[in-house]
């Protein structure tokens, strides 16, 4: 067949309004053709983009019978998609796209004693892991995105990971696989004995007529099999011809391992589980660059360890340069080139001395350490798992693209290897990273191509003709891991030859015939440089913002084109990010999906409305604005910010939904609500009257609207004199959610600071940060209260004043979209670096201050907005320092998320779910002596309302340690005394405000008597 026919059968007519109504008469699962799916399934996490015709989460065996039949029907290609983390372009297609990760994804056995297990295909592969640790085995290959990839899309891919030392491609790891063809054949698969073999043959049917062709093909090619096929552990590229062999038991299943969707769909896989080590040391090593690295590969695999990896000394600064927090690089030793290598034994003390055997050989040659404790073994591996991210968008340097990533060699010339490697980049003025599994000779790397013009695409081809000449010549293969997709399918003649490729495409015949799945990957392929998400036509639409987004070159499209594709945000615990995805587990509220859409709008081909795209909208409008991409993302990713910029633009000329009207002033109106709490909370906490008040705010019935303090933060200490007079000054932002709520938190932090020895600085002026503005798109009035603020606190700006804030979403507005605003501004520039919350401006200027000890059990929840943007490591400093007996997980979004819980529809629902996720449940199960702190006030708020608890601020814990000494409250619980003091306060207020109305009510009836009579 030839290439223009095959490109015939996939730019085919397929009528699409026809298919989709088949197709939704038929399914169980979900059938989208709309807009919005066909441009979320576009591109994966590779350089290309294809959109779809239509995609369908099937639920069942039926519903994938039931697609590929319709299919056939109507002449469309199939593309079964797993986790879409797919680097070199198989994830992408002008077909139907089979999503299996919503509904197909239960793990059906793990059978202990035979050490394997059945699962469907979009098994998320962390999720077999931990299921299989708990009865002592696990799935060996492992890759970096093994918190969101699915086994089905391991299987198409012939994924490895860091422990492929010890376990093999996922291949290697596959017993049986239950297969369906596209036209119709359901099959069972596995190694197939010579009695088998007769048994189908015997049958004369469409199964035995594709196991005579694959005996034909065997046959045929089993010398040049022999002689062609890399003899190196990583070989991916191709299809796993060497499967046919005798001496490889004709194992169909594994032969169809790797084929990228080209051949079968998965129904079920039947994959072996291995003895997975309790106990585990590893040790990193630091050498002068990463050829020396590689040099001593081949003698330290001598020690069998079950991973042997390699980072750069540029991965280390592009870290850096990203302010990757979480990434804790003081734990690597000294080095511009590393290798981490593990050990794994059923005793600590077995894997210890392992690891100590190889560090006593090392010797003096490379500088070492040793990590025997979870936490920082946890840690290193992050750092090696963030590679591919991490060197995407780095401050200050080009932009580095995969497109040449994960070529395999034969381990012991690995140092050899990168060296001509290196010449090649440097020949052709190109710059990479390079690291990857070098214990099995597979590089990874990303290189600042030029995808964007003709000349640069045009220098990107020589360049990876020439790299496929380079690994050829070392016997190696173009794939070690990512597959060969549209990245390196043209060019798998250099590695096999005519007479191989002629091999692929028999192969490819037998299962299928019609050539519809997955067209244009592995054989007959599209050329390497079609299909280009960039391109040389790559010019997207350039509109003004209110944001600079100065990062980004100024550009809200080049904003919207720095998600990767990896599915970091996909991952369903640890972190924060992404809190709607983990809800909903649609791709369109995810981090990455967002980011998709917003890139498609920019491209205005299937998405044509701009700023007033209904799509973009769905997808942004249950985004939580927790600021988790901004700093978990390894690109920074920052939907926040993009929802910001873009409801601003939706609504230039259309009113908003009455809650961003009621939400986001509502500083305003918590400034009218001063002039009189009390009557305010009559109307807002008297039953009847507080479900009006809901119904016209938008607020579900289920929320108890928080009551206004009968007297602001700033009215208490108006006439207040601080203790300190000679000492350093501090400023203590009132922001309005604790200056008109919760004013005694706020004088504990004033308090707090005074018996620190600070003076306290209360400004008396209305200021507010703006954040719930541009929660709801009111940009251009959040940039005139900034523009006010810089004014109102010009003096104490330029004196240098700290900052200190109690709200994290308040800070974060100073220290993120301040200098989005005015990126050139010195005394934004100076706002933003005198901006600290309580901890870590305790942390900076009081760190060598005795704090007092409190001997207390504490659960603390750390808001979003300090994670994000500057980190939590002050909270564990103050606990510390505290001494108290503290838990402060890393639990993700607490679902209130500002005004978002509070408004009504769904919402709601998710903010409750969210919780729920995680934090909700283990503020229940704390005990009754346990301190529940949460600095944020929607944090706080979200625990009040869902549990019997009710969370205290930081602040609230330091004043209970300096006044109520190390025991702090004996209540049950001990935040008793200080809910129950607020509570009678608001009380008293209502009823003074009762009274007065009352007596104001009789006094004008009576003067209406007076005046009738």
């Amino acid at each position: 067949m030839s290439t223009d026919h095959l490109v015939s059968i996939i730019a085919s007519d397929v009528d699409a309004s026809r298919l989709e109504h088949r197709l939704r008469s038929t399914l169980a699962g979900e059938v989208r053709f709309d807009t919005s799916s066909r441009a979320l399934y576009a591109t994966d996490a590779s350089n290309y983009r294809q959109i779809p015709i239509g995609v369908v989460l099937p639920k069942s065996d039926d519903d994938v019978r039931a697609t590929l039949a319709a299919c056939r029907e109507f002449g469309a290609p199939v593309l079964a998609r797993g986790g879409g983390t797919s680097l070199a372009g198989q994830c992408c297609n002008v077909a139907v796209v089979l999503d299996f990760s919503k509904y197909m994804n239960q793990i059906l056995e793990i059978n202990r004693e035979g050490k394997y297990t059945r699962v469907q295909p979009g098994v998320v592969l962390d999720q077999l892991r931990n299921a299989a640790t708990k009865v002592g085995l696990t799935f060996g290959p492992d890759p970096a995105t093994h918190s969101r990839c699915t086994l089905g899309g391991m299987i198409g891919n012939n994924s490895c990971g860091m422990h492929s030392v010890m376990a093999g491609k996922t291949g290697d790891n596959v017993h049986e696989l239950r297969v369906l063809t596209y036209d119709g054949l359901e099959l069972t698969v596995g190694p197939t004995s010579r009695e088998q073999l007769d048994q189908i043959l015997a049958a004369n049917d469409r199964r035995a007529e594709i196991y005579r062709s694959m005996q034909a093909i065997g046959d045929q090619y089993a010398d040049l099999i022999r002689a062609k096929y890399p003899k190196i552990p990583r070989r991916v590229s191709g299809y796993n011809l060497d499967d046919l062999l005798p001496e490889n038991n004709f194992h169909i299943a594994r032969a169809l391992v790797g084929s990228e969707s080209t051949l079968v769909t998965v129904l079920e896989a039947k994959l072996r589980l291995i003895h997975n080590p309790e106990h585990r040391a590893l040790v990193v090593l630091g050498y002068e660059n990463i050829f020396a690295a590689a040099d001593d590969v081949p003698e330290l695999l001598h020690f069998n360890p079950i991973a042997l990896e390699a980072i750069d000394g540029k991965l280390i600064t592009a870290i850096r340069r990203k302010h990757l927090r979480h990434l804790n690089l003081d734990l690597l030793p000294e080095g511009s080139g590393f290798l981490i290598i593990e050990f794994g034994a059923d005793s600590a003390s077995e894997a210890a001395q392992q690891a100590s055997a190889l560090l006593a050989h090392v010797g003096s040659r490379a500088k070492a350490r040793l990590y025997q404790h979870a936490a920082e073994q946890k840690t290193v591996w992050e750092i090696r798992e963030s590679s591919l991210g991490a060197t995407a968008f780095v401050p200050g340097e080009p932009q580095l693209w995969e497109g040449w990533e994960d070529a395999a060699v034969p381990p012991a010339r690995m140092g050899e290897y990168l060296r001509r490697f290196q010449s090649l980049l440097d020949k052709f003025h190109y710059t990479g990273t390079l690291y990857g599994h070098f214990g099995q000779g597979c590089l990874h790397t990303r290189i600042n191509f030029d995808l964007e013009t003709e000349s640069g695409v045009a220098t990107y081809r020589a360049f990876v003709e020439e790299a496929a000449d380079l690994v050829v010549s070392f016997g190696g293969s173009l794939s070690g891991e990512h597959g060969d997709g549209q990245s390196r399918a043209e060019l798998l003649p250099k590695m096999y030859g005519p007479e191989l490729i002629e091999a692929f495409r028999k192969f490819k015949q037998i299962w299928d015939p019609q050539w519809k799945m997955n067209p244009g990957k592995v054989v007959l392929p599209n050329r390497l440089d079609d299909n280009l998400r960039l391109g040389p036509h790559y010019h997207p639409w350039e509109p003004s913002t209110h944001f600079t987004f100065a990062a980004d070159g100024g550009s809200f499209a080049r904003a919207s084109l720095r998600c990767v594709g990896v599915g970091e945000c996909r991952r369903h615990e640890n972190k924060v990010m992404c809190p709607s995805y983990r809800v909903t587990g649609e791709e369109q509220h995810s981090t990455r999906g967002r980011a998709h859409l917003l890139f498609e709008m920019m491209q205005g081909e299937i998405i044509r409305d701009g700023w007033q795209s209904e799509e973009v909208k769905e997808s942004l409008d249950l985004c939580l604005s927790c600021k988790g991409c901004k700093s978990d993302c390894p690109v920074n990713v920052d939907v926040a910010t993009y929802k910001a910029e873009f409801l601003s633009h939706y609504y230039e000329h259309r009113l908003r939904p009455r809650q961003a009207y009621a939400f986001g002033f509502i500083h305003d109106w918590a400034r009218l609500a001063s002039l009189a709490p009390g009557l305010v909370n009559l109307a807002t906490q008297t039953p009847g009257l507080s479900s009006i008040a809901k119904l016209i705010a938008g607020i579900p019935q289920q929320r108890s609207i928080p009551a206004f303090a009968p007297k602001t933060f700033q009215q208490l200490v108006r006439d207040h004199q601080s203790r300190n007079l000679d000492a350093p000054k501090v400023l203590l932002w009132p922001d309005t959610f604790n200056n008109h709520f919760y004013p005694d938190t706020a004088v504990a932090a004033l308090e707090v600071l005074e018996s620190t020895g600070f003076q306290v600085i209360v400004p008396q002026a209305d200021m507010c940060c703006g954040r719930p503005l541009y929660d709801h798109g009111f940009l251009a009035q959040a940039k005139l209260q900034l523009v006010k603020t810089m004014t109102t606190l010009a003096a104490e700006i330029d004196a240098g004043i700290p900052i200190v804030f109690l709200e994290p979403s308040c800070a974060s507005v100073f220290r993120d979209e301040l200098v989005n605003f005015f990126p050139d501004g010195p005394r934004a520039q100076r706002l933003k670096d005198q901006t600290y919350l309580l901890s870590d401006f305790l942390e900076k200027y009081a760190h060598k201050l005795p704090l007092p000890t409190l001997h207390r059990k504490v659960f603390a929840h750390a808001h979003c907005h300090h994670k994000a943007i500057v980190g939590v490591e002050s909270e564990h400093k103050l606990f510390d320092r505290l001494g108290v007996d503290y838990e402060l997980p890393n639990n993700g979004c607490c679902g209130m998320a500002g005004a978002f819980g509070f408004e009504a529809g769904e919402k709601y629902d998710v903010s409750i779910a969210v919780g729920e996720h995680e934090l909700l449940p283990k503020v229940r199960s704390a005990s009754r002596d346990t301190i529940i702190v949460a600095e944020g006030f929607s944090c706080r708020e979200q625990i009040a309302q869902q549990t019997d608890r009710q969370a205290l601020h930081p602040a609230e814990l330091l004043h209970m340690a300096y006044h109520q000494g190390p025991e702090g409250e004996i209540g049950d619980p001990p935040e008793s005394r200080i809910v129950e003091a607020r509570q009678r306060a608001v009380r008293t207020s209502m009823l003074k405000s009762a009274a007065v109305l009352a007596g104001t009510l009789l006094g004008a009836y009576l003067l209406w008597r007076n005046l009738r009579d």
